[in-house]
């Protein structure tokens, strides 16, 4: 019987003939009774004929040609016996760019100062970037009353479309962030040979890239990004990111097609994240349009968590209807919580529509996250503060700008560093407004990681007049009117809107970054839009609002920027809830070597750290901003010992930054956002990680200071406190205290039983004395740890503390360590690496893993390590954790040192 009922499963998940065959073969062989009850069991369900509802991406074999080569027009070009003779293979998903680079045009724009040599739109004008897209297909004609449509998620900026040589569009389709669709059913070749042609046009305003952010400004006078005429991390980008960006598909359905359904989920009351949970409500809505010239009558349903809601629809002929589906309770659900405080669980909901006929027209699957939003003022802080299933988040994000300035967008790349984001222990990831509304396969990473998403609409202070500024083209009120179409930016808020509702990570929108979009604009999103397609979420008008964050004055502020003594973040009071904080963030010599040649890897020269005296051609044009305290470390001697002192300092600066706003959660701040984890090329500021995936120790040092329960030293007055960023107390703890000179010798300074440890953060004890005794000559090794009553330790916490001078004189006299390292697999695509100190040996310090080519000795991208930077005491073990989805063989561990020097581990 269970097997029967698995075909049963099996026939409804997969409709077609074969199966049915199939399943007929195995019915012959089944006794009577049997027969029956199968049978009876298809008729309850109710079999689901067959449909060709299907999508498939073009995205392969397109070829381009400039408008300058290609003086005939659409209809001619998209007839299949016109020859594309010249032509070049094209990059779609993609730009001009990406293309040329291809087809090695243009050299590497993110190596040197490669990017001089490319073409400035300013300089060659529009028509120099306008491309022609062309792409053969097979598609047969559609049969019966099956519908066949040409989608376009993203192009940029205006273009029109060509099928068979029949023009689609009536009028040219503009705005970057507008999804086209197009019903193909009447333009199909009868032979099913098919072919399309695009034209691109760039935007409108091109804007100067005159060094300012945003260069002139103008550059927002489009509804498009903004970062592509330049900033303070980044160089101009020559066509302006024109061309097919983002995915084209064809779609084929029923009759009846459905278009952005919404699901909400309701989850009422303070919930626990263990534990039987009370209802939720599952509110489900689609538009239904029907396509042909006939009235359809069916059932739009779903089924979710074995329970089926359906409604019966009746659609006039070339109509479109919003249908809502009556309200589901969903009994015990599976929570979806932010990292750090649960589990990410996802329900799959299919939602179709089937005619009377039991004909399978359309269906769309949607990852359900169960989870309700809610934001209220918080008095005390003077801050809005968000909420989870009714429990309070302190908001621990990073500032993001795009996965690529050429938008060579990827599932497995936006995987790779929202992955990242949860490696750091943080919780948001906010999406800067001079950027994109990012991919759903962006938001898909976000939802499985945990990473709640503040979403910026496209606008910026810099560009959009909140500022007089003698760099921008038109006066501050000009601009305060950007961009020039109104009615176009609306739109495509509402289009982005409906593309990326149903994303449980999704938790604000945004006006913009730093400014309001004109008053028409805001009040249309504000009182309009989100009450009708998006009523769930926290909409705040920019992202540095009074209505968000006021300091005890009412007055925002900010910052800081650039390195900073670490007394700033544990006493220097900013925004309450801080949308932009930090910026420094190179690698290491690998990382440096990958864009810099190598006549130009010359270590930056500043006086006392601070201030510049020269730096490189090629580290100036990548946006180096200058590292204070690496001379601290001893001057260094190469660009090598540069890059690896920097890491010391990226690793205390981002977990001192962590630490300090932590130290004050719920009474100065309901959270804070680092200006910024990542890079969309090969800049030298403000990235956890460098353009080609590999992570620095600002990573890691964000990954201790941001741990959910996590013990930390103030180190300006002395005081060893607790961070309990979870929901519940954690019980019966110990707090061990421990001092290691730089030889390695031990000194105990406590051993502290804790009952409890409340959610929040908590002094235990003032260590300063003892660790000014300790450190006066030569610095001290302090190590934190918080130990459950298991033995398991729950927080690892090291620090190296300077001497009486500020200086880290002991660390230049430390001797070689005496560490033993072994590697294994220990499943698939999963390594585990052991660190074994000798007991009378001295601390094996700040050790730097990685995954390596055994050839090339360079390190495999991306990968994804448990920790790293570690650092290892007399007498222990450490077990580090390598992870990796990549064709790899024969791979080796390398590993260095501050006292280490580099070796590789074969893997066992």
């Amino acid at each position: 019987m269970a097997l029967i009922l698995q075909w049963i499963c099996t026939f409804i998940n997969h409709p077609n003939s074969q199966l049915m065959h199939h399943l007929r073969n195995h019915l012959s062989k089944l006794s009577v009774s049997l027969k029956s009850v199968f049978l009876l069991t298809l008729l309850f369900i109710g079999i689901q004929k067959s449909s060709a509802q299907t999508v498939y991406e073009l995205n392969s074999g397109w070829k381009y040609a400039p408008i300058k080569t290609v003086g005939d027009k659409g209809e001619a070009i998209s007839a299949l016996n016109y020859s594309l003779k010249g032509w070049y293979p094209a990059v779609v998903p993609g730009t001009v760019l990406t293309s040329q680079i291809a087809n090695k045009q243009i050299p590497d724009p993110f190596y040197g100062m490669n990017n001089k040599l490319i073409p400035e739109i300013y300089k060659t004008g529009r028509d120099y970037y306008t491309y022609w897209f062309v792409k053969d297909f097979k598609e047969l004609p559609a049969t019966g009353s099956q519908q066949v449509y040409l989608n376009f998620r993203g192009v940029n900026y205006s273009f029109d479309v060509f099928l068979n040589g029949h023009k689609l569009n009536v009028r040219s389709h503009e705005g970057m962030f507008l999804r086209a669709n197009y019903n193909i059913t009447s333009w199909l070749a009868k032979s099913g040979n098919n072919r399309l042609a695009v034209i691109v046009y760039p935007v409108d305003v091109v804007g100067n890239p005159n060094g300012g952010q945003g260069g002139d400004g103008t550059i927002a006078r489009n509804v498009s990004l903004q970062y592509t005429a330049g900033w303070d991390w980044i160089k101009a980008i020559g066509d302006r990111n024109t061309g097919i960006w983002d995915k084209v598909t064809i779609e084929k359905t029923g009759a009846v097609k459905i278009i952005d359904p919404h699901v909400i989920t309701l989850v009422p009351g303070v919930r626990q994240v263990e534990g039987v949970q009370q209802p939720a409500i599952i509110k489900v809505s689609a538009d239904l349009q029907n396509a042909t010239n006939k009235t359809v009558t069916g059932v739009l349903k779903y089924n979710l968590d074995g329970v089926p809601v359906a409604k019966k629809v009746t659609l006039k002929p070339n109509a479109t209807q919003t249908v809502q589906l009556a309200d589901y309770s969903l009994k015990n659900p599976k929570l979806w919580w932010p990292n750090g405080y649960g589990p990410q669980n996802l329900y799959n909901l299919q939602l179709q529509f089937v005619t009377a006929g039991n004909q399978l027209s359309d269906k769309k699957n949607i990852e359900v996250g169960v989870r309700e939003l809610t934001s209220e003022w918080n008095a005390h802080t003077r801050s809005r503060q968000t909420n989870v299933n009714g429990q309070k988040i302190f908001v621990k994000g990073g500032n993001w700008i795009v996965s690529d300035e050429l938008l060579r967008l990827s599932k497995e790349r936006y995987d790779a560093e929202v992955r990242f984001h949860r490696d750091m222990n943080l919780n948001l990831i906010r999406v800067w407004g001079g950027g994109l509304t990012e991919r759903p396969e962006f938001y898909e990473a976000c939802d499985k990681y945990g990473i709640l998403v503040f979403q910026d609409m496209w606008g910026s202070g810099d560009c959009n007049g909140r500022w007089v500024d003698p760099m921008k083209l038109e006066d501050q009120a000009t601009r305060r009117k950007y961009p020039d179409n109104h009615p176009l930016f609306l739109e495509s808020v509402k289009d982005q809107v409906k593309m990326l509702r149903n994303y449980a990570s999704l938790a604000i929108w945004c006006g913009g970054n730093e400014i309001t979009p004109p008053d028409d604009i805001l009040a249309a999103i504000r009182d309009t839009i989100m009450p009708k397609l998006d009523n769930t979420r926290w909409f705040v008008d920019f992202s540095n609002s009074t209505a968000m964050s006021q300091d005890s004055t009412g007055v925002n502020s900010d910052g800081p920027y650039g390195i900073q003594p670490l007394s700033t973040f544990w006493q220097h009071r900013t925004y309450p809830f801080n949308s932009e904080v930090g910026s420094v963030g190179i690698g290491d010599i690998e990382s440096l070597k990958r864009f810099i040649p190598a006549a130009n890897l010359v270590i930056p020269e500043e006086e006392n750290g601070k201030n510049k005296v020269k730096y490189d051609s090629v580290w100036e044009y990548h946006t180096y901003i200058g590292y204070h305290y690496t001379d601290n470390y001893g001057k260094p001697k190469d660009v090598a010992d540069f890059a690896a002192k920097a890491q010391l300092v990226n690793y205390d600066q981002y977990r001192g930054l962590m630490e300090g706003f932590s130290s004050h959660m719920w009474d100065w701040y309901t959270g804070v956002i680092i200006w910024k984890t990542q890079n969309p090329w090969t800049a030298m500021r403000g990235q956890m990680y460098d353009y080609y995936l590999d992570p620095n120790a600002c990573l890691y040092g964000l990954h201790s200071g941001s741990e959910p329960v996590h013990i930390m030293y103030n180190a300006i007055d002395g005081t060893v406190s607790t961070v309990n960023n979870t929901f519940k107390a954690k019980q019966k703890i110990t707090v061990s205290i421990k001092l290691f000179d730089i030889n390695g010798a031990e000194t105990s300074l406590a051993k502290i039983y804790k009952d409890s440890i409340a959610t929040g953060s908590a002094a235990v004890t003032n260590i300063q004395k003892a660790v000014a005794e300790a450190s006066n000559s030569k610095g001290v090794f302090l190590s934190l740890r918080l130990i459950d009553p298991n033995n398991k330790i729950i927080s690892d916490n090291f620090y190296w503390l300077p001497d009486n001078t500020g200086n880290y004189s002991g660390l230049q006299q430390m001797k070689p360590a005496q560490l033993s390292v072994s590697a294994k697999q220990i499943t698939k695509g999963k390594v585990e690496v052991t660190l074994s100190n000798n007991k009378n040996a001295p601390v094996a310090f700040f050790n730097r893993l990685s995954l390596v080519n055994p050839v090339t000795k360079k390190r495999i991208l991306p990968v994804f390590y448990s920790d790293n930077y570690v650092s290892v005491l007399p007498g222990e073990v450490k077990k580090v954790t390598i992870d990796y989805n990549l064709p790899v063989t024969n791979a080796q561990v390398a590993i260095s040192g501050w006292n280490l020097p580099e070796k590789w581990i074969a893997i066992k």
